[in-house]
């Protein structure tokens, strides 16, 4: 009995010491979800209501709805985003991942002197690179294309740094076996190496999509017109002109919030997974 009050005692006496901890947790926790809250909120509310501060629910949306329509193609624009994002994705990963594959299970020094070169290129700002890229484009007869949107982003530093780390914890016993039995080495990378690292891929493609749904600086520099206009340029003309419609507004920055939370919150087991560099 003595034994069982002393550790009751124990973890009430440690309970007691986190409650600051759960508090402050809390706090933060609210402090983060509450701009997505007034986000949903604010998309269902007149321009009136958001700029008085309601933070609850109205039944403006459906008008809200019809104004976003009536202003601009938000399907079509819907459209654009998804499918220049998936590409890119797509494209990414099979780039990044075999440039990754490659430094790290087929390394020597002079792959490691330009591992270094391209580390040192992710120091260089975009800003920086936009005007190299918009010439190399205008020379290809790329603009206002979908490859001008997807070709600068199809390898990226970052990525090809995630899959070599994470390509460490592959097997290099389990390639020689294969090799031994014959297979090639596509084969090895497709049929093996890729089943093993479904974490990483993961989480490079919520990379990935995010920051190409996201991209809004590079498209509105290539590409012009409204048939081939993305979500973050369709938001940004929004706010343009005398008067702004913010109940239209924050329903446009709902829209093109939710495939990425969508995504995100889907993967988010296998991103934690990938980040940390697990391979199954």
């Amino acid at each position: 009995m003595t034994d069982s009050r002393t550790r009751k005692r124990a973890v009430s006496h440690i309970q007691r010491k986190l409650i600051p901890s759960y508090i402050f947790l809390t706090i933060m926790a609210f402090l983060s979800v509450f701009p997505l809250f007034w986000m949903f909120t604010a998309a269902t509310n007149t321009t009136v209501e958001v700029a008085r501060g309601k933070i609850w629910f109205g039944s403006h949306l459906v008008e809200n709805y019809k104004a976003l329509i009536a202003t601009d193609n938000l399907w079509q624009a819907m459209g654009n985003s998804f499918f220049y994002a998936f590409v890119q994705t797509i494209g990414s990963l099979l780039i990044c991942s075999l440039a990754g594959y490659g430094f790290e299970l087929y390394h020597d020094k002079g792959k490691d002197r330009l591992f270094a070169i391209l580390l040192l290129a992710m120091m260089v700002p975009q800003v920086a690179t936009l005007i190299p890229l918009f010439t190399m484009i205008s020379k290809l007869k790329l603009l206002n294309t979908v490859w001008a949107f997807i070709i600068p982003g199809l390898s990226t530093t970052f990525l090809i740094m995630m899959f070599r780390q994470n390509s460490r914890n592959f097997p290099i016993d389990t390639m020689e076996a294969a090799r031994i039995d014959g297979l090639s080495e596509i084969g090895i990378f497709f049929r093996m190496y890729f089943p093993m690292m479904k974490s990483t891929y993961a989480a490079a493609a919520v990379i990935t999509f995010m920051g190409a749904w996201n991209s809004y600086m590079w498209p509105r520099t290539v590409m012009k017109g409204n048939a081939v206009k993305t979500m973050p340029m369709l938001v940004a003309n929004m706010s343009n002109g005398y008067g702004v419609d913010y109940g239209m507004l924050m329903l446009g920055v709902l829209f093109a919030s939710l495939p990425t939370i969508i995504i995100f919150f889907v993967l988010q087991k296998q991103f934690a997974e990938g980040i940390t560099g697990a391979v199954k």
